[in-house]
């Protein structure tokens, strides 16, 4: 099977620059950003901060990166890191926050809420003493990946947030995908970032860009990141040249809409075959689940990858289909219809 009938629906990572952003870098006027000289990274960081509503922004190379960042930034080594159980940071960021930062973390399972309750929240706060390590962080997520990419709504957001900062532990937000979240509840992701200290962001998910993350939050705090950055190895020379595609990617928030409009295809198709079970997603991300089938995830991949569509394993039944603008409404059509041959054949 060539590339060009592959159905990418592994994630929103796997967009390819349009040509405008091509243009645009190749276009994009250039200085050494360490020492803050790049007038193309200058302007995204404004850009960016603006959008979500902060004093000012990092530009980093990826998602990981900034929540790591924002990690260190926060918190002094051996205090405590309090997070969902199946949070971004927590899963897949190779304990990070233990060998970068020195913190141990503490989970709470917030089931299908996505984010703690205040109740849950004031339990895992932890007061520093003799025998036990205080809390230095409580980090949240918004949308929730694991989960489904639900969009947490911004009341559970601030409800949680406060209980925190009401004890004087700053707040990280991992929005890497906050503009979906945004756009599926109808407000500005800047009420969204509002109850939080900082936020981190993607630009090279459903925003379509090349490379690249930011973190945003007060003057101080960027400060601080922008010395971590350094630390970490982040620090860029004329990062421009990926900056300029990623000014055009922050204009692509509008039409995350259609991305969430085909998941809600791809999912009530999915939803329809027999021994399938894919609830209607809130974002751009839909879930799978192939229990009542039989179907290993890691059976089902395999096979949809043979038959051109690509999906994610997230679970021993469940798979990961994410939809994006490089997938138009015929591509999700093909895409069902392959993944039913796939389910019968996999049956049988």
């Amino acid at each position: 099977m060539s590339d060009d009938d592959f159905i990418d629906l592994r994630s929103d990572t796997v967009t390819t620059p349009s040509e405008e952003m091509r243009d645009a870098a190749a276009t994009a006027e250039v200085g050494d950003d360490v020492y803050r000289d790049d007038p193309t990274v200058n302007e995204l960081e404004r850009r960016a901060a603006e959008a979500v509503g902060t004093e000012a922004a990092l530009y980093v190379p990826s998602g990981t990166m900034a929540n790591q960042i924002a990690v260190h930034a926060h918190t002094e080594p051996g205090q405590e890191l309090l997070l969902e159980r199946e949070s971004h940071i927590y899963r897949w960021e190779l304990a990070g926050a233990a060998k970068l930062s020195g913190v141990q973390t503490r989970t709470i399972d917030a089931g299908e809420r996505c984010v703690p309750t205040p109740e849950e929240v004031r339990e895992g706060l932890v007061d520093e003493d003799l025998h036990r390590p205080g809390t230095g962080l409580l980090s949240l997520e918004n949308t929730h990946n694991y989960r489904g990419g639900v969009a947490v709504p911004v009341d559970r957001i601030a409800a949680a947030a406060e209980v925190a900062r009401d004890a004087d532990v700053p707040v990280h937000l991992d929005g890497a995908r906050v503009f979906n979240a945004a756009v599926a509840l109808g407000v500005d992701a800047s009420d969204i970032v509002a109850p939080v200290d900082s936020v981190t962001f993607c630009l090279s998910k459903g925003l379509g860009a090349p490379v690249g993350s930011i973190l945003a939050g007060d003057e101080d705090f960027i400060q601080d990141a922008r010395r971590v950055r350094k630390l970490f190895g982040g620090g860029m020379r004329q990062a421009g040249m990926i900056a300029a595609p990623a000014l055009r990617a922050l204009e692509n928030v509008d039409r995350l809409s259609e991305d969430h409009a085909n998941a809600e295809r791809l999912a009530a198709g999915l939803d329809a075959l027999d021994g399938v079970d894919a609830p209607e997603p809130d974002t751009n991300i839909v879930v799978a689940n192939t229990e009542a089938a039989g179907i290993e995830a890691e059976s089902l991949y395999a096979a949809c990858k043979d038959a051109g569509v690509g999906c994610v394993e997230f679970d021993d039944y469940a798979t990961r289909f994410t939809t994006h603008l490089d997938v138009d409404e015929a591509d999700v059509d093909e895409a069902v219809d392959r993944i039913a041959a796939v389910v019968d054949d996999l049956r049988d």
